[in-house]
């Protein structure tokens, strides 16, 4: 089945602000919401393509994935829509609670330790083109949640365990009827956790986590290029309530480089040659990522002239084979001439019938016709 765009499903376009689709999207909400249309299955699917498309909209960089790759784009970011009701309402508790203010609404929920995935992590790295031609293994650190090996996520000092809340009975939320809904807040004694801890762990203090460095290591590819994004799953932060970690996300960034300049998987640079070289044709020495290759020039090059060197550019990252590179000419003339030069030139001109003014008669420069 094809999935809609999820601009469309806003109704907003492609440039919308984060505040505009914040706000289109909590209307959509509190229309379609199913405690206010009971049994409308065209009310539940709309409300449910709706914080779909928030999801994605909302978060920077699911929306450039989306906005560059479309839905095939989200499969590498974990996210594959929601599943029930349940995970829209403790994904979104915050529109919710903007739209009637309080912490959430329904006849049927509790939101209290329903396992959710951790934060997306990113981490930026720039290498130059040689790196990217080659490939290479990078390594870093990264600050990270990680459970507190104290306690083992508990909260709890070892020994001791969490109570029940005696205040939602273990709900996590305090409901009350307002009309024809029941509105929850959360609870103020256990905060939502639907547990009170009576002997916090001395070493995370009852979160049950602790903030540490991690060292990691990646492989960049051979043939990357700014832009391209590294996956490495299960290395972001801690998912809640057993709930499974994110991903970090590795972006790539290129260093400008003093020669080439890079188009996809071809490499171009610029060979300069004197006008006499490109005349009667030489053998250029042109750089390479691999060293210096010998190319010939034929007899009669022109300026701008491009030269192909076959398969001496980056790796394709996706696919065998690699790129080229591409040798512009560019031909240099020289500024001052001894008078062997100057003579030699003249007696060239005369040869070729072309004309050649003399400066100190015409007060010009010299002019080739």
């Amino acid at each position: 089945m094809i999935k809609k765009d999820y601009y469309e499903i806003l109704g907003v376009s492609r440039s919308a602000s984060s505040d505009e689709i914040k706000r289109v999207y909590r209307k959509l909400a509190l229309q379609y919401h199913p405690d206010r249309t009971p049994g409308d299955k065209q009310a539940e699917e709309r409300f449910k393509e709706a914080a779909e498309a928030y999801e994605v909209l909302r978060d920077p960089e699911k929306r450039r994935i989306y906005d560059q790759y479309g839905h095939d784009g989200l499969h590498g970011t974990g996210f594959e829509g929601f599943s029930s009701f349940d995970d829209i309402f403790e994904s979104f508790s915050d529109i919710f609670g903007d739209i009637f203010g309080f912490g959430g609404f329904s006849t049927r929920r509790t939101y209290r330790s329903r396992p959710s995935r951790g934060a997306d992590l990113r981490y930026d790295v720039s290498i130059t083109l040689e790196e990217a031609a080659k490939g290479k293994e990078i390594e870093f650190d990264i600050p990270k949640t990680e459970v507190c090996d104290h306690c083992g996520g508990s909260g709890a000092e070892p020994g001791t365990s969490p109570h029940t809340c005696s205040v939602c009975g273990g709900r996590g939320q305090v409901y009350r009827s307002q009309g024809f809904f029941t509105i929850s807040t959360t609870c103020t004694r256990c905060q939502g956790t639907g547990q009170v801890i009576p002997t916090p762990c001395k070493s995370c203090r009852g979160l049950g986590t602790l903030r540490r460095k991690k060292t990691l290591k990646v492989k960049i590819p051979p043939g990357v290029d700014s832009g391209t994004t590294i996956r490495l799953a299960g290395e972001g932060q801690l998912g809640e309530h057993g709930g499974p970690p994110g991903d970090l996300y590795v972006m790539i960034q290129m260093k400008p480089h003093n020669i080439f300049t890079r188009e996809g998987d071809d490499l171009i640079c610029e060979v300069p040659l004197s006008f006499v070289q490109a005349a009667l044709g030489t053998v250029a020495n042109v750089p390479t990522i691999d060293g210096e290759y010998d190319l010939e020039i034929r007899p009669g090059t022109q300026p701008g002239e491009i030269y192909v060197i076959k398969d001496k550019g980056l790796k394709h990252l996706r696919g065998r084979g690699y790129g080229n590179i591409r040798v512009a000419i560019r031909i240099v003339i020289p500024r001052k001439l001894t008078k062997e030069q100057e003579e030699l030139l003249r007696q060239f001109a005369l040869i070729s019938e072309d004309e050649v003014r003399d400066r100190a008669k015409n007060k010009k420069k010299f002019n080739i016709f």
